[in-house]
């Protein structure tokens, strides 16, 4: 399943998402810099599962964690500053991602081999400046 989107659709595309992957505690998001990882991230998090926090890029935090109506906890993960899979687990990656609560993952391939075996990989590519397309990486 992929879908195209553009800043005006991109919540009903993040809507549809939900609804076929929520019960995936786990999501990936592989795509180049500048691609709107954190975008589509901030769209679902806000628009979808109604957080009652201020989304923002965890770049140089690793980890922020976001209180939503439907999803109860969100933990919102940016690997990009990450060495390997033994700095990911020094920051504590490795026990939220098992914690039970739904974890949003940016640049995943930093730490691949953390990931369980059920997470939702998403790929987005970069169709234009203004179009992307989103897709379930196999």
């Amino acid at each position: 399943m992929s879908f195209t989107f553009t800043q005006e659709n991109i919540q009903e595309v993040a809507e549809k998402l939900w609804l076929t992957h929520s019960d995936k505690k786990i999501w990936a998001f592989y795509a180049p810099m500048g691609a709107g990882k954190t975008t589509f991230i901030k769209t679902l998090c806000n628009e979808v599962l109604k957080s009652k926090d201020i989304i923002s890029s965890p770049t140089f935090a690793i980890i922020n964690e976001y209180e939503s109506t439907v999803a109860d906890k969100i933990f919102h993960m940016d690997w990009y500053r990450l060495e390997d899979e033994d700095e990911a687990i020094q920051t504590g990656v490795e026990e939220v991602l098992m914690g039970g609560y739904l974890c949003l993952v940016e640049w995943p391939e930093k730490a691949p081999m953390l990931l369980p075996e059920d997470t939702l990989f998403l790929e987005i590519d970069i169709l234009s400046e203004s179009e992307r397309m989103i897709f379930e990486k196999k």
